[in-house]
């Protein structure tokens, strides 16, 4: 439990500093969400309506900008030798990792969607049902993605691929993670109907995520 608390804090540390990605991906989604009103224009019941959509959007182009760093670090500088051949299983070093990055990268812009959620004009009730979609959805997006960046990580330029193999992935928790922020307006579908498949796709991106990062970096190792 030491080793995991120890690789959480390194991962974590990595990610924050200069150039690990964290800092990168929330000016984005800043930018991103502030960009958007000035292309559509001044038609505010239209932000209104599309902001979950572009909050999703963001947090989703976000993500993806680090995700190729969450095994390059270590194919770099040895390290992923070390954890292929040591005792801790891989796929519980790749959930540590997982959770490092969210916290790092994810939980900021989760933090973050309620103040620009403002820019959308968005009401106090979509701003809170939209924040509490990113909560449960955006670890799917990392857990995902980690499948993504193992397959990846013998790539010099691997960033490009790791999107076109994520971004399919990723539809499914869009599409819930939107319409659960959408029902509380338009009262079409309860909200707890698209929320709790949000749920479940998150719990099995957790599960398979891990399990096929680790499938795919074996291989990449032999």
């Amino acid at each position: 439990m030491s080793a995991l608390l120890a690789l959480f804090a390194r991962e974590w540390r990595l990610a924050v500093r200069v150039g690990g990605g964290a800092l990168m991906g929330a000016l984005f989604f800043l930018i991103v969400v502030t960009v958007v009103p000035f292309g559509v224009g001044p038609d505010l019941n239209l932000l209104a309506r599309i902001g979950p959509a572009i909050l999703w959007i963001g947090a989703l182009l976000a993500t993806l900008l680090s995700l190729d760093r969450l095994f390059q670090v270590d194919r770099d500088d040895g390290g992923l030798d070390l954890i292929l051949m040591g005792e801790t299983p891989l796929e519980l070093v790749i959930l540590v990792k997982c959770l490092a990055h969210w916290a790092a990268t994810g939980l900021p812009l989760v933090v973050a969607s309620p103040l620009l959620a403002i820019f959308m004009n968005m009401e106090p009730i979509a701003i809170g049902a939209t924040t509490l979609t990113l909560l449960v959805g955006t670890p799917a997006l990392t857990f995902t993605g980690a499948i993504g960046a193992a397959l990846t990580v013998t790539l010099k330029r691997g960033g490009l691929l790791l999107a076109i193999l994520v971004l399919p992935l990723t539809v499914p928790v869009m599409i819930f993670g939107v319409s659960s922020a959408t029902a509380v307006l338009y009262g079409n579908m309860p909200f707890s109907t698209p929320f709790s498949i949000l749920a479940a796709l998150g719990l099995f991106a957790m599960v398979l995520g891990p399990v096929a990062g680790a499938a795919a970096l074996r291989h990449s190792g032999e």
